[in-house]
């Protein structure tokens, strides 16, 4: 089993989940993150004031798949989620031991 986590720009995030559903998963855990990278921010004018916004808005898309996935997975956000320009994010892949539904008890795949 593999943990595929991406940090998006938050309005590619229904095109990803679309991309995600057509391969069959069936879940994922969306959170609002902050960050930069290449970008270190930009600056923006309010109510007259320029002051300087150092983290950008992201979105951060985790899953837990079969490792069989994992290219597929990966190649979907990818396209889903590339504006092709800079900011558009990146892909992790880490290994998980173990997976355990709390309700039932299930473990490995068919907690998943």
């Amino acid at each position: 089993m593999k943990k595929v986590e991406a940090i998006i720009k938050p309005f590619k995030l229904e095109e990803v989940k679309e991309a995600l559903t057509e391969l069959g998963i069936t879940g994922m855990t969306i959170s609002e993150v902050k960050g930069y990278g290449r970008q270190k921010g930009h600056t923006e004018v309010y109510r007259g004031a320029e002051y300087k916004v150092e983290f950008n808005p992201k979105t951060k898309v985790e899953l837990i798949i079969d490792s069989d996935l994992v290219g597929k997975v990966v190649d979907a956000v990818r396209n889903a989620a590339q504006t092709g320009k800079i900011g558009d994010g990146k892909i992790f892949v880490l290994p998980v031991e173990d997976v355990v539904r709390i309700r039932t008890g299930e473990q490995g795949k068919e907690a998943i």
